[in-house]
């Protein structure tokens, strides 16, 4: 018998229970404010590599969705991520990281173009890529593999920010939204098998593609982390 949606939605579950976002290094150091504030402008300048260029990643997937009510839906990502106008009070993600690195004493050139580690750079390449392929393997690293990983997380990271860093609500805001708006994302996955993996086949595939995911994902935070430590 092949696996069922059951079958799937458990095992990435378990996949994201494992290995919880907030015990790796790079979170972990983060919620804890082990990180002082040279590493922690190095940490900002490569996680850029997600938000300053989400354009290249959620835009992709739009154009390949083949299904109008989900196009819908994948638009309104877009839409949040380039206006702000659904979570953030009309400031764009962008904009909202900007503050964020600009609290941290970061100029807007350091943020915009910064000298990117090669696993920051590849995984630019991954990820435009894997949203650009096909639908079912796009938004299943997207919203199954990427944006399961973090609801709770981010709210904490803001905290400590604000504890430890003397970052105002505005300048940790970034961190704030995307709890709310990665938890709506993620929240996705019954729907999504069912109409998008009727076979096993397709369900194999979604459990390659969000297990490929996740260790490339945690690939790259390892490597940011990695960079913020040497930046002390």
């Amino acid at each position: 018998m092949g696996l069922s949606v059951e079958d799937v939605l458990g095992q990435i579950a378990a996949w994201h229970k494992a290995r919880p976002l907030y015990k790796e290094n790079l979170w972990s150091w983060l919620i804890d404010n082990r990180y002082n504030r040279a590493q922690l402008k190095e940490l900002a300048r490569q996680y850029g590599i997600i938000p300053m260029h989400n354009h290249n990643y959620h835009g992709r997937l739009y154009i390949v969705c083949p299904d109008p009510k989900w196009r819908a839906r994948i638009a309104e990502v877009c839409y949040e991520e380039g206006t702000g106008r659904l979570y953030a009070g009309g400031k764009p993600h962008w904009q909202l990281y900007m503050a964020f690195c600009k609290g941290l004493g970061l100029t807007e050139e350091e943020a915009w173009r910064p000298e990117y580690i090669p696993e920051a750079v590849m995984f630019r390449s991954y990820y435009s890529d894997i949203c650009g392929r096909n639908f079912l393997e796009g938004v299943s690293a997207h919203m199954l593999g990427g944006e399961a990983m973090a609801p709770g997380t981010m709210s904490r990271i803001a905290e400590a920010f604000k504890e430890k860093h003397g970052l105002s609500d505005a300048e940790v805001e970034f961190f704030v939204v995307h709890d709310t708006a990665d938890a709506d994302h993620s929240n996705v996955g019954r729907e999504l098998m069912n109409q998008f993996a009727p076979t096993a086949r397709d369900r194999e595939l979604v459990l390659k593609t969000v297990k490929r995911h996740m260790g490339i994902a945690f690939n790259l935070y390892e490597a940011i982390h990695a960079a913020a430590v040497r930046a002390a």
